[in-house]
């Protein structure tokens, strides 16, 4: 790799806007990993979060002794009524902290890596980070009062058991406090106003896991409310908007003290000023990834008609079941919450910016070739009933070699990885070495093919000595493969989406009240702040208020033609009703237990899988596994491999792959 060392050393002197032609996906990495190594700073630039999480992962593989940050962007739309996720918050935070408070020079520099989004949206100062920092160490003092003090200003929520960041409980002497950008939540120690003990534990299991003698703390919102940053609030939105009065559940909540929902979007009048994630890194190195500035147009557009529509609300009152809600909305003017196109580019201005292209470009004053390009795909072949891949894969590998190229296949896991492996051997590839690491890899003799565990979608060619380097990954020779997650998440945002589908009138059932009617949103006051809830109405004129955040105990049940009575608060017929049905469910289940001890008790023949042909068949398949899905797989091939029936169900939510476990045991039998 010394030819991509020489460039990256060649355009770094550089302090201008260079095109760094020949940098596909996957190389790019490698063209980052070398940048930063030459000791500076370099703020990577994705155009969105999925290619920021291919980037760090890759990032992380080539080169996994620098250090890497990541910083996202909120998951929210601009000018929503919803906060980001705390999880990402404390992640952006963390990232910011360690940014302001880092200062000692380094041998190699860092990766900051980002997205247009965020890039886009101002940030907290850095000096606010400096000052909201609380040390904690065993043996100093520390009046526990203070410590309330700075947790509630600072973000942090009160809870019964400590789960997440940004909670914290008390028990007597006993603080628990999970930090912001922490593994695992603290369990502090006092006597008195002593910090006897530091330790942190398991969340699952409140086990201790590790003792410490001091930590720091730190915010967990980017919105502070102590008082100053509550004057400045409500001084500066009364200056934009020449209004508060008690209408306004924000201006009331923030003037309180209290937290609202979705504060963050006025974050510019909690700060005496706001800054750029680039004030962050003065004399970074800036790479901008291809077509991050068409990205960066479009967002642009984005929050202008998010504004307009915001504005245009303004003086309309909301009609329908929503006008019980009240809630008015005044936007902050997108110049100070977002930079704009020409703040974008005279902020880069003052840097070396590189813009990646996958795309050859012939070498001129402002364009430098680094000389990777796309690496072969096999799709041609994958279509070709008479043909197949993995012979044409192993002919390609001969080919590499009588070139002097050396080459490198990447699996998405280690299973992945293994199933390849045995692929490969059947069809006379045999030269196969797994690699751990990177530096691994490229050591090995040139004559083996090494094999890692690395999420590259594409491989790619790179210049070098004798021949080069050939990056294979999966992809190239199976087809894409889509991931799911591993496991679903619920966010906030989704209970009020869910809450307006519903239409003033529709029946619902709650879990213990059972059949009422839902009759629009209403906000109530709850502990001097305005809340939220569904205004169901039951049998007889009773009502109840249910907080939107516990919307997951009441079902859909039809429409107002349905016909259903509705059942009254504390009456005795739904609890009657659920126990009735509670008994034929035992009697079912019963039943159930009958048949299946009966074929417990029969005999079968067993059925085995070929491994060859099965591992074929299965690498076909386009998503690779969730955790779930391989073990149900796995315990549906042991039952069909034991010599009792098969009596197995397959639970799971639309197109979360009940079929491919089907069609694996039907390839079997």
């Amino acid at each position: 790799m010394n030819t991509l060392t020489n460039t990256v050393d060649r355009v770094s002197r550089k302090n201008t806007r260079t095109l760094i032609g020949g940098a596909p996906e996957g190389f790019d990495a490698l063209f980052i990993a070398a940048l930063a190594e030459g000791g500076q700073d370099v703020m990577v630039v994705a155009r969105d979060d999925v290619h920021m999480a291919r980037k760090a992962e890759a990032v992380a593989f080539f080169a996994p002794i620098l250090q890497c940050l990541e910083f996202p962007a909120w998951d929210c739309l601009p000018y929503d009524r919803v906060s980001p996720r705390g999880q990402l918050v404390n992640r952006r935070i963390d990232t910011l902290a360690r940014l302001a408070e880092d200062k000692q020079p380094k041998k190699a520099g860092r990766i900051i890596l980002t997205t247009v989004s965020a890039m886009l949206q101002r940030v907290p100062p850095r000096q606010g980070f400096a000052d909201s920092a609380l040390t904690l160490e065993v043996g100093k003092r520390l009046d526990p009062g203070e410590l309330d003090q700075f947790l509630l200003a600072n973000g942090y929520f009160r809870s019964d058991t400590v789960m997440e960041p940004g909670e914290f409980a008390k028990r007597g002497g006993i603080v628990d406090i999970f930090p912001a950008g922490a593994e695992a939540p603290l369990r502090l120690d006092f006597f008195g106003d002593e910090l006897e003990g530091l330790r942190a534990f398991d969340a699952a299991t409140q086990r201790t896991t590790e003792t410490r003698t001091s930590t720091v703390l730190r915010p967990v919102s980017e919105v502070l409310l102590d008082e100053a940053s509550i004057t400045r609030f409500r001084s500066g939105y009364r200056v934009l908007f020449a209004k508060a009065g008690d209408d306004d559940p924000l201006y009331g909540a923030v003037s309180s003290g209290h937290r609202h929902i979705g504060m963050e979007h006025w974050l510019p009048l909690f700060h005496e000023r706001v800054e750029t994630l680039l004030d962050y890194l003065p004399g970074a190195q800036v790479v901008l990834d291809h077509r991050a500035e068409e990205a960066r147009d479009a967002r642009l557009e984005l929050i202008a008609e998010y504004y307009l529509t915001r504005r245009g609300f303004v003086d309309t009152k909301p009609k329908g079941g929503l006008a019980q809600v009240g809630a008015v909305y005044h936007p902050v003017p997108p110049e100070a919450m977002f930079l704009d196109a020409r703040e974008w580019d005279d902020l880069l201005g003052g840097h070396a910016v590189h813009l990646l292209s996958p795309f050859a470009a012939p070498e001129s004053t402002g364009v430098t070739d680094v000389g990777g390009r796309g690496g072969h795909d096999f799709a041609d072949i994958r279509v070709r009933p008479d043909a197949n891949v993995f012979d044409a894969l192993g002919d390609h590998v001969h080919d590499c070699h009588s070139e002097g190229r050396r080459v490198v296949l990447t699996a998405f896991s280690q299973g992945s990885r293994d199933r390849l492996v045995s692929m490969l051997n059947d069809h006379g590839l045999e030269n196969l070495v797994p690699a751990d690491t990177w530096a691994e890899a490229i050591n090995l003799d040139a004559k083996l093919v090494a094999i890692c565990v690395v999420g590259l979608e594409h491989g790619f060619v790179a210049p070098g000595p004798d021949g080069g380097l050939a990056v294979i990954t999966e992809p190239d020779i199976l087809g894409e493969r889509m991931t799911r997650p591993s496991k679903a998440r619920v966010r906030p945002e989704n209970f009020i989406a869910e809450a307006s589908a519903l239409s003033s009138g529709d029946l619902v059932v709650h879990v213990e009240h059972g059949i009422g009617r839902f009759e629009g949103l209403q906000t109530i006051e709850v502990g001097g702040a305005p809340h939220d809830c569904l205004k169901l109405v039951y049998g007889g004129g009773d009502k109840l208020f249910l907080p939107v955040e516990n919307i997951d105990v009441i079902t859909r049940f039809g429409s107002e033609e349905a016909g259903a009575n509705l059942d009254r608060l504390g009456g005795a017929a739904w609890q009657s009703r659920k126990a009735r049905m509670k008994g034929r469910i035992r009697d079912m289940a019963e039943e159930l237990i009958r048949i299946a001890a009966a074929r417990e008790l029969q005999g079968t023949k067993r059925i085995t899988v070929e491994q060859g042909l099965y591992d074929e068949f299965s690498a076909r398949f386009a998503f690779t596994e969730t955790d779930d899905q391989a073990r149900a797989i796995d315990d549906t091939l042991k039952d069909l491999a034991g010599n009792r029936s098969m009596d197995r169900l397959i639970c799971g939510d639309v197109g979360f792959g009940k079929t491919e476990v089907a069609l694996r045991a039907a390839f079997a039998t």
